[in-house]
C-alpha cells in the first residue's frame, strides 16, 4: 500500500469532525437527488467512495501505530520495504528443497565409484605374445599364457584358460583368459587363426641345372607336384618358358603359391666318354703279336669322334708299356685314357721231382676267404700264432691293410680271392676278371711288397652263377690264369660256415669229419665268420692230437681244384 503522499494530520478533533459533517451534508444531499434514479454508474461510483474510505482508515489506523512508536515517516518508509524483502526472502527459503539427502547420496555414490575403480585398476591382465595369431593346419598350438597382477602381486597361476583351438580344422579359434579376485572379474581373449600354411612341394624330374648344346633344345623332363591336403597336383603345374630357364608355378587350394626353376645353360662342357674294352690292363706272351682290343667312345653333342691311339709295346720284351688313347670333341672336351699292357714270360710247370712229392698226405692247409675283418681276423691269427701254425689268407679289398700286413709278417700266405667280391663284374668277361684281380693284386703288393699268384675264383672253379653273367667264361678263366702264371685252389674240406653251419660246434663237426690222412687237405673257411674265429682252436687240437701237420700254400702245392661247370 502507496502513503508516500498523505500528509499527516493534526491531532485537532474539530477540524476533523467538521470534515467528516461536510462529507455527510455533500453526500446527503446528493442522495436526495438521485434517491429516485440510481443507475449503475452510482453504483460503481459507491464502490470506489467505500474502498477510498477503508484506504483512509487503515492508513489512519497505521499513522496512530506510528506516533505510538514515535516515528517518523521516513522510518515507516523504510520498515515497509524492509518487511517486503523479508516476506520475499522467507518464501524463497520456503520454496527451495532440503539439499542435505541428495549430498548424502552423491558422496556415498563417489566414494562406491571410487572404491570400484581403485579395486579394478588394481586387478592387471595381458597377454604374453600377441593378440591374434597364425598358426598352420596340423601343427601344434603353443601356449602364451597371460599375465594377471593384483595390487602389485603377480597371479598369474590363477589365470583361468579356455582353449577351444582344433589345429586339425582350418578356422578361427578362441583362447580366453579369466582372472578373478574378490568382486573383481577380468577376461580377455586371443584370436587363433588355423589356416593351411603348407605350401605344394615341387620335385623336378631331372636335374635343377642343365647343360644342353649349343643350339640344341632342351626337352622338359618335367616336375611332380604333391600337397599336404590336396594331392597331386601335378596336372596343374604351369610351366613358363624363358630363354635360359624354366619357371615352374603350382597353386593349391588355400592359395599357397609354389615356384620353382630349372636353369637352363647352352654350352658343352662334357668330356667324350671313352671305354676300353678289355679294360685297363691287359697281359701278354713274350713274342706274341699284341692286337689292340679297341674302345668305345661316346659324346654328348657330337658323333663319329676320331680317337688317337699311341702305343710303346714291344712283345719281344719283357716289361709293362702303356697304349695312349685322346679323343677331343667339337668344344676341345678332351679325354685321354691310358691301357698297361704287360709282356710276360709263357709259365711252365715244374717238373716233379723224387724230392718234391705231388702229394703230401695228412697236410691239412687251412685256407680263409673274404677278409681281413677286425675282430675275426685278429683272434683266428692269434690262436695261430699260439700253435704255430701256418695258413692261408684268400683276401678282398675290405678290411684294414694291418691285418693284411701281420699275416705276411707272421709267415702266412697272403693270396688273391677278388677285390669286389661282385659276380656281375668279375665274371662278365675275361678282361672284367682280370681287372678285378689285378686290383686285388696290385693292393697285397703295395702292402707286403710281393705279387702273389696264389688264387681262387669267387665262388670256386665249379660255380655254376657264372653263367648268368656269361656262358663259359669258367673254362676260359681256368686255362686264362694259368697261362697268365697264376695257380688256383679249390678245395676239398668245407666248413660249410658260410652255408648251414650256423655254430662253432657244427663248423668243427664239418671240418673234422671231412679230414682224410690219405691226401692233403685243403679246407674252405671263413675268417669274417664269428663261428670260425670260436671253433679255429679246437680244430687246431683235433689235428695236432690225431697226427696232422698244418702248411700254408705255396706256388709248389699241388693244387686242389674241382671240375668246371661253365
Amino acid at each position: 500500500m502507496e502513503v508516500d503522499n498523505i500528509v499527516p494530520l493534526k491531532k485537532s478533533g474539530k477540524k476533523k469532525n467538521s470534515k467528516k459533517n461536510s462529507n455527510k451534508t455533500r453526500k446527503d444531499a446528493k442522495n436526495k437527488n438521485n434517491k429516485k434514479t440510481k443507475d449503475v454508474k452510482e453504483i460503481k461510483n459507491e464502490k470506489k467512495e467505500t474502498k477510498k474510505t477503508e484506504i483512509k482508515n487503515d492508513v489512519k489506523k497505521e499513522i496512530k501505530e506510528t506516533k505510538d512508536e514515535t516515528r517518523t515517516s521516513n522510518d515507516v518508509k523504510v520498515e515497509k520495504e524492509d518487511v517486503k524483502v523479508l516476506n520475499k526472502k522467507e518464501i524463497e527459503e520456503k520454496r527451495k528443497p532440503k539439499v542435505f539427502i541428495p549430498i548424502l547420496l552423491t558422496i556415498v555414490l563417489i566414494f562406491s565409484l571410487a572404491l570400484i575403480y581403485y579395486f579394478s585398476f588394481s586387478l592387471k591382465l595381458e597377454l604374453n605374445g600377441d593378440i591374434k595369431t597364425t598358426i598352420n593346419l596340423g601343427s601344434t598350438y603353443e601356449e602364451e599364457y597371460a599375465k594377471a597382477y593384483y595390487l602389485g602381486k603377480d597371479v598369474s597361476k590363477d589365470v583361468d584358460i579356455k582353449n577351444q583351438v582344433n589345429t586339425n580344422k582350418i578356422g578361427e579359434y578362441q583362447v580366453s583368459y579369466t582372472i578373478k579376485e574378490g568382486l573383481i572379474k577380468k577376461t580377455i581373449t586371443r584370436l587363433v587363426i588355423v589356416k593351411d600354411l603348407e605350401k605344394p612341394v615341387i620335385t623336378l624330374n631331372g636335374d635343377e641345372k642343365v647343360s644342353v648344346c649349343p643350339n640344341a633344345t632342351y626337352e622338359d623332363e618335367g616336375a611332380i607336384a604333391i600337397d599336404n591336403l590336396d594331392g597331386d597336383l601335378t596336372s596343374q603345374i604351369q610351366v613358363e618358358i624363358e630363354k635360359d630357364k624354366l619357371i615352374y608355378t603350382v597353386k593349391d587350394k588355400s592359395g599357397n603359391l609354389e615356384t620353382i626353376e630349372r636353369n637352363i645353360v647352352y654350352e658343352d662342357i662334357e668330356a667324350p666318354k671313352l671305354e676300353l674294352v678289355g679294360g685297363k690292363t691287359y697281359t701278354i706272351y713274350q713274342n706274341s703279336t699284341y692286337k689292340d682290343p679297341g674302345y668305345k667312345v661316346t659324346d654328348n653333342c657330337d658323333k663319329n669322334l676320331d680317337v688317337k691311339v699311341t702305343s710303346n709295346v714291344k712283345t719281344t720284351s719283357l716289361g709293362t708299356y702303356t697304349v695312349t688313347y685322346e679323343v677331343t670333341d667339337s668344344n676341345n672336351n678332351k679325354t685321354t685314357v691310358k691301357r698297361e699292357v704287360k709282356v710276360i714270360k709263357k709259365y711252365t710247370p715244374p717238373k716233379t721231382t723224387a724230392s718234391t712229392p705231388t702229394t703230401k698226405k695228412g697236410v691239412i692247409y687251412l685256407t680263409f676267404d673274404d677278409g681281413p675283418k677286425s675282430g675275426t681276423t685278429n683272434v683266428i691269427l692269434d690262436v695261430l700264432k699260439k700253435y704255430g701254425v701256418k695258413a692261408t689268407f684268400f683276401v678282398t679289398s675290405s678290411g684294414p691293410d694291418s691285418l693284411i700286413k701281420r699275416e705276411y709278417n707272421e709267415g702266412h700266405t697272403v693270396a688273391l680271392h677278388t677285390y669286389t667280391h661282385n659276380y656281375k663284374t668279375v665274371y662278365s668277361s675275361v678282361d672284367a676278371y682280370f681287372n678285378d684281380l689285378t686290383k686285388i693284386q696290385n693292393r697285397v703288393k703295395k702292402i707286403t711288397g710281393v705279387e702273389s699268384k696264389i688264387i681262387r675264383f669267387p665262388g670256386g672253379s665249379s660255380n655254376t652263377v657264372s653263367k648268368n653273367y656269361q656262358k663259359g667264361i669258367m673254362s676260359k678263366l681256368v686255362k686264362e690264369v694259368r697261362n697268365r702264371g697264376f695257380n688256383y685252389f679249390d678245395w676239398n674240406v668245407d666248413s660249410n660256415d658260410a652255408g648251414g653251419a650256423g655254430s662253432a660246434t657244427a663248423v668243427y663237426n664239418n671240418v673234422i669229419r671231412g679230414l682224410s690222412k690219405n691226401r692233403i687237405n685243403v679246407v674252405l673257411m671263413h675268417d669274417v665268420k664269428t663261428t670260425t674265429k670260436n671253433a679255429i682252436e679246437d680244430i687246431i687240437k683235433y689235428g695236432k692230437n690225431n697226427g696232422y701237420t698244418f702248411e700254408a700254400i705255396t706256388m709248389s702245392t699241388p693244387m686242389v681244384i674241382h671240375s668246371v661247370n661253365n
